[in-house]
């Protein structure tokens, strides 16, 4: 028959501890966990709020069809036939369609005839005032990120605090180590949800960023097609002031016309 080896270690431990009906592996849901943590759950539940809608809100605005529309640049070829003739329709145009292609190709528009590196350069300092806009509201999930993750520390240290001071507390928890273990595992509560915040936030910010990052290449390839087709077109100039003929009078009386500008 066998024996154990280590009796008095299985006849010391409780019962409840060996039980699979023990609370501490009771089955939890999220919203319990979330209780468990403690009141740092609630700022971090904040931040994944912020974040979803931060995501959503640049998600909409960073489409190609609404930063550059494909059939925009298409048709201000169309109406931009004369620079010259056509320019009010074609700023009509721009300002109908709105959004950073319109406002960048309205200065480009403006400044038809200009020689072509001061034409350049108004379209280069009209696009670098569209990237801030473009990358709105980016560096407020780069905060979160940063916020969320110290905020599941602050909340594990809390709880570390709490776990450590009810067990010096209790006069019988020596040789109790589901108390220390209990109040670990809620301290490490915040900490999951910290990361599981901040995770998202920094693979939505790098996202977000190069989708922008590559509206704004395109927004600059346009605006080169658009100087080389339109930039380099001579600008009108005016007509030639017409001749006026006046006489004038000679030595024997005689009138002699002579040609000169008017003015």
């Amino acid at each position: 028959m066998h024996t154990p080896m280590f009796p008095n270690l299985l006849a010391a431990a409780p019962p409840s501890a060996l039980s699979p009906t023990s609370p501490i592996l009771e089955d939890l849901s999220l919203f319990d966990l979330a209780l468990k943590g403690g009141i740092v759950m609630i700022p971090i539940g904040l931040c994944s709020l912020i974040m979803l809608a931060v995501v959503a809100e640049r998600a909409i605005q960073l489409r190609r069809r609404r930063v550059l529309p494909p059939s925009f640049l298409p048709g201000l070829r169309k109406i931009l036939r004369d620079p010259t003739h056509d320019r009010d329709a074609a700023l009509a145009y721009c300002r109908k369609r709105g959004g950073p292609a319109g406002r960048v190709f309205a200065v480009a528009v403006r400044r038809l005839g200009e020689p072509e590196e001061s034409l350049e350069r108004h379209i280069a300092e009209a696009g670098q005032r569209e990237i801030p806009l473009l990358r709105k509201r980016l560096r407020v999930l780069a905060v979160i990120a940063s916020v969320a993750t110290l905020l599941g520390l602050l909340g594990t240290i809390f709880g570390m605090i709490k776990a450590f001071q009810t067990v010096a507390a209790s006069a019988e928890a020596l040789g109790r180590t589901e108390l220390l273990a209990r109040g670990i595992y809620e301290a490490m509560i915040t900490t999951a949800a910290g990361l599981i915040v901040a995770i998202p936030s920094v693979i939505a910010y790098h996202w977000l960023a190069a989708r922008a990052d590559a509206l704004v290449t395109a927004l600059d390839r346009a605006a080169a097609e658009f100087v080389e087709e339109f930039g380099r077109r001579p600008a009108a100039t005016a007509p030639p002031p017409p001749v006026v003929v006046t006489p004038s009078p000679t030595a024997n009386g005689a009138a002699s016309p002579v040609r000169h500008a008017a003015r």
